[in-house]
């Protein structure tokens, strides 16, 4: 079945339709099979009202990117991909769009994208509630992703001054030229990311450490934040919170840890070793101490069992470490007593200095080299946590 054929429909669908249509749209299944036939079919933008006809420039930049023209209502190409509009209207919301009315905006590839996530449902590879989640969490990074890029590109590539055009003018080459290589980088970065998160899973001991697994997690957060929103510019306030996240995404990364989000003064991270999660926290304060323009830092970790959905982390560590942070002292890093425990298992972090003196000691009574630690654990007094009772942190540093 056509598009073009799907202006009648089960009962059903109609309704979930008139459900679904927003103030103002024919809700009436006379009145909208009377408002399909009187519409031209080239002229696909006719259900909108006059003053809500796209503008030109940005009809020709959707087509550019998108490969095609409007063609369909919704109602058309939920019929044409096979699917009820209201699984249609749900994809659509989660992908993070406004609901569109019976306007004439969809295209061949949104009739596709329907087929192709029905299709995995309907093959039983994912769950109803699951293909939502995909939907979901593909709009919501996709969408941060191409406001940044859009903002960047336009921003710093183009110069109304130097060029003598205005920025609307040259979006669409701009767009023509970098379209085509950036949707490349997109999926490389996509299948390279892909392959490290697999490959965590798979090293995962059982399916149940594949959601609830023990991570380590840390906050690091601008200290006195608030008080530099009130002394800066705006574009200088920019440029402070890019360059932090900038410094802060790269240790990470180096380091083998994973940037869970930025919170512009605030920046999450996680690494499956807490090694790994204390060489970044105290890398973070080393490197922020030496740069004049930034502030102070505080750093909070955490380690314990956290549940992950959506690249998000949940659960009591996350919390836990978000308190510590709260309550580390400037340029320091404060951790819990999971945390130093692990440390001290995996011959990191002595438990204490008394003991790592004794050991010292005896391997130098027997000719052996003594234990060599990385990173020093200083007992702080007890203190209760809002929502987490009492809690003993313990100051992280480098050992001598």
């Amino acid at each position: 079945m056509t598009a073009d054929d799907a202006g009648s429909g089960t009962a059903e669908e109609r309704e979930a339709w008139d459900a679904a249509a927003p103030d103002g749209a024919v809700r009436d299944t006379g009145a909208r099979e009377s408002a399909a036939a009187e519409a031209p079919e080239e002229a696909p933008d006719e259900a909108l009202d006059e003053e809500d006809q796209p503008d030109p420039i940005a009809l020709r930049l959707e087509q550019l990117i998108l490969g095609a023209e409007r063609r369909y209502t919704p109602f058309q190409a939920a019929r044409s991909a096979g699917v009820s509009v209201e699984l249609a209207t749900r994809f659509w919301r989660a992908m993070g769009f406004a609901d569109i009315g019976q306007a004439k905006a969809l295209t061949e590839a949104d009739v596709l994208a329907l087929r192709r996530l029905s299709g995995l449902v309907e093959a039983g590879l994912l769950s109803e509630p699951m293909a939502i989640q995909v939907a979901r969490s593909t709009g919501q990074t996709s969408a941060r992703l191409a406001d940044w890029q859009i903002d960047s590109f336009l921003e710093g590539l183009t110069d109304p001054q130097e060029t003598g055009m205005t920025r609307t003018e040259i979006a669409y080459p701009l767009v023509e030229l970098l379209l085509p290589e950036l949707e490349e980088f997109l999926v490389y970065v996509y299948r390279r990311q892909l392959a490290a998160a697999t490959g965590r899973v798979v090293q995962a001991a059982d399916d149940v450490e594949m959601v609830d697994r023990r991570l380590a997690v840390g906050f690091a957060d601008l200290v006195s934040f608030t008080r530099l929103t009130r002394r800066l510019e705006e574009e200088e306030l920019g440029e402070l919170v890019e360059a932090f996240e900038t410094t802060a995404a790269d240790l990470v990364a180096a380091h083998g840890g994973r940037l869970i989000k930025t919170l512009g003064d605030e920046v999450l991270y996680a690494a499956d070793d807490a090694g790994i999660a204390a060489e970044i926290g105290l890398r973070l304060i080393e490197t922020l101490t030496h740069d004049e323009t930034m502030p102070e830092l505080r750093v909070g970790i955490a380690f314990g069992t956290v549940t992950t959905r959506m690249g998000d982390v949940f659960g009591t560590t996350v919390n836990l470490a978000s308190r510590l942070t709260s309550i580390a002292p400037k340029n320091a890093v404060l951790v819990d007593g999971a945390f130093a425990e692990e440390l001290s298992r995996t011959g990191e972090a002595p438990v204490s200095e008394a003991e790592a003196a004794e050991a010292a000691a005896a391997a130098e009574k027997e000719g052996e080299e003594p234990p060599s630690y990385r990173f020093a654990l200083q007992p702080m007094w007890q203190r209760p946590v809002r929502g987490l009772g009492v809690v003993e942190p313990w100051l992280l540093s480098r050992r001598a």
